[in-house]
């Protein structure tokens, strides 16, 4: 049995809530993880079959790490393995892969990703006989996924005509649709909306997943938008039986769509609903608290708590103000080294900033005093070229309809098939409505790009017949490998032998990786699997543990749900945090974690830097900074002005500085001198 007397009193209330629905405000550091695995073992306790519990995180790492504690706790893996606890997308996922004919999906359909999405963006961009070459297709394609998550169709999106980048999205919308269907694709959005619309619309297949699951959870629920709370209702309609944890001071996602409101009206979307608040919280100081809690209490509309600790004052927050920003930089170079040599380890650190724009300097001071760092938000796996590459060839074996798969490699590597010939194969193929696949047949293409063609199509012909005819996958694409040349090209257009060993060592980890998925199963059902599954896992988690003794770098929003002994928060000033744009919504139209949506998610933002602290927190600035060319003075952020004195501890470092230099230029001058004789 577990045991609930190892929890806190709220948390052992949460864990141990049975039916209704129960929203848990879990603060910073509280234990959210552990409420919720306690509480899906003492569902289990008490009879419950694993299948019929659902346990909904936003990273696959949430996942796994949750699935891991539960086996633990009622140290049993067995059982915990038949638990479903994924991300919405994987959830989403498992609906569209059970429910494909009722959706009307091919066998073999593919999950297409961020880069796959902006592909297809740039294509209806350039379509458009007036596109606007000015225009980011990032901003396009997040109006596009917004309106998705507003059950907003190709069809019905009007947006704003005054507006350059809605009045594109007008035209962009109905084509990228087109084209996803037409490649028989699905992206991210796509695996929360369609589930829901068939939910909508289909009593049968409603009734199948509304009685699947008896117990539903959500994790870090301020984080969910439109969509996703339908689908969390669509899940519970039977029962009711929804236990969410969240906090909304940590509601940071505006700009991708996520909605506050789903967690500050939960009791109004769910009017039986029990809440509990968890306020103890197991990380930080009480110097560290008492500077969070007075920051997030300015923000009117919040769920009211006060993290507490037992772990003593601890450390003042130091304050330290530089004249320039590259003072700043080289004073927490410094500062971190002088850490180190105190005792502390690399990956005690952290440095947080607003815009990843901040982190140059800050690198080339690291360098300059041998600091090992490493950078979250880095390029993932699965989005290495070499890596895509390979994966384009198998999508295009699992489905020849996969148009962008296949115009990502019909030349690669260089075959004679250039962008005329590519060009003529796309209007043969619109032009009679059949695929890319096809046309590469009927298409009137000579000499060089008709050689090129054919040896195409001998490759992927052999992959597809080696995986049908029940060949080792890992074997058949070897021998696609060794066909078209891989090895060889990347040695070829490598800048030197170590960085070619790279490239084909990251083609081998794929081979590495499809290994352990087929010994799973064979066949070509588990490789177009396998594909949509890589196309998640190269969505979801983009925070990675630190290589080695490292310190991280990495801007506040990457930094949520993170933790370490040390922080540095640079750049508290106005116009950084706050930032300027958010000052300002209108001074651009790109919607990014750059360009939040209003000073109260500023505020968070800053909540969530300061409690990734534990035991010593930095807040630096800068009273100048050179923009475009000019020396302009700089004003404390309104968050640091908001932190009581008695808290701070404050250095003034050009003061520092200008005291320090006499004194070493006395120490020089008696260094001449030998007392001794």
């Amino acid at each position: 049995m577990v045991d609930l007397g190892k929890l806190n009193p709220p948390q052992r209330e949460a864990a141990g809530h049975g039916a209704g629905p129960l929203l848990i405000l879990a603060g910073a550091g509280s234990g959210k993880t552990r409420v919720i695995t306690f509480r899906i073992a003492h569902l289990l306790d008490q009879g419950v079959p694993p299948e019929a519990i659902c346990a909904v995180t936003f990273t696959n790492k949430a996942a796994e790490e949750m699935r891991e504690r539960v086996g633990h706790l009622v140290n049993n893996r067995s059982v915990a393995s038949k638990l479903t606890i994924g991300t919405f997308h994987a959830l989403g996922l498992q609906v569209l892969r059970t429910e494909r004919k009722a959706l009307g999906v091919p066998r073999g359909f593919v999950i297409y990703d961020g880069s796959d999405q902006m592909g297809l963006i740039r294509e209806a961009m350039r379509s458009i006989h007036d596109g606007d070459r000015r225009l980011d297709a990032k901003a396009i394609l997040a109006r596009i996924s917004l309106a998705k998550n507003a059950f907003i169709g190709p069809d019905e999106f009007k947006g704003n005509p005054a507006d350059d980048y809605d009045a594109m999205t007008v035209h962009v919308y109905p084509k990228y649709q087109e084209q996803l269907r037409s490649c028989a694709a699905f992206d991210f959005d796509d695996l929360i909306v369609e589930p829901v619309r068939l939910w909508e619309k289909d009593a049968e297949a409603r009734e199948r997943w509304s009685s699947k699951f008896q117990y539903v959870m959500v994790d870090e629920f301020q984080d969910t938008n439109r969509a996703q709370l339908r689908m969390v209702q669509a899940l519970i309609q039977k029962h009711n039986n929804l236990v969410v944890v969240g906090d909304d001071d940590q509601s940071i996602y505006s700009w991708r769509g996520a909605d506050p409101s789903n967690i500050l009206g939960f009791d109004k979307l769910f009017p039986t609903a029990k809440i509990v608040k968890l306020e103890q919280n197991y990380r930080s100081t009480k110097a560290i608290l008492a500077a969070a809690n007075t920051v997030i209490a300015n923000n009117k509309d919040r769920h009211g708590k006060t993290l507490w600790s037992q772990l003593g004052d601890g450390e003042l927050i130091t304050h330290a103000v530089a004249s320039t920003a590259e003072a700043e930089a080289q004073w927490v170079a410094r500062e971190i080294v002088t850490l180190v040599k105190a005792g502390r380890r690399w990956s005690d650190i952290a440095i947080l900033y607003r815009s990843n724009i901040q982190s140059k300097l800050l690198e080339e001071e690291l360098r300059t005093h041998e600091v090992p760092y490493v950078m979250y938000g880095g390029q993932q796996f699965y989005e290495r070229k070499e890596v895509k590459d390979i994966l384009a060839y198998l999508r295009i074996a699992v489905s020849p309809r996969d148009e962008l798969a296949l115009r990502r490699v019909i030349n690669y590597p260089t075959r004679g098939v250039g962008a005329q010939s590519i060009d003529k194969l796309v209007a043969t193929a619109h032009g009679s409505g059949a695929t890319m696949w096809d046309a590469l047949e009927t298409t009137e293409v000579t000499g060089p790009a008709r050689t090129g063609i054919e040896k195409f199509k001998t490759a992927v012909e052999r992959l597809r017949n080696g995986i049908e005819n029940g060949h080792n996958l890992v074997d058949s694409t070897k021998s696609l490998i060794e066909d078209i040349g891989l090895y060889d090209d990347l040695r070829a257009a490598s800048p030197s032998l170590s960085a070619a060993q790279r490239r084909i060592d990251n083609v081998q980890g794929l081979l590495n990786s499809l290994q352990r998925w087929m010994d799973k199963g064979k066949g070509m059902d588990k490789l177009a699997e396998y594909l949509r599954h890589m196309s998640l896992d190269s969505s979801n988690d983009d925070k990675k543990d630190t290589e080695g003794e490292k310190v991280v770098l990495t801007t506040l929003h990457g930094a949520k749900g993170l933790e370490f002994p040390v922080c540095f928060m640079i750049g508290l000033e106005e116009e950084l945090l706050p930032h300027a744009r958010t000052l300002n919504p209108q001074a651009t139209d790109v919607m990014d974690a750059d360009h939040a949506t209003d000073v109260s998610e500023e505020r968070r933002l800053c909540y969530v830097g300061i409690t990734r602290a534990q035991r010593k927190l930095y807040l630096t600035r800068a009273t100048t900074r050179v923009s475009r060319g000019r020396i302009m003075p700089r004003t404390p952020s309104r968050f640091l002005l908001e932190i009581p004195d008695e808290l701070l501890e404050i250095r003034d470092l050009g003061e520092e500085a200008r005291q320090k230099v006499p004194t070493e230029e006395v120490a020089n001058f008696f260094a001449n001198f030998n007392f001794d004789e």
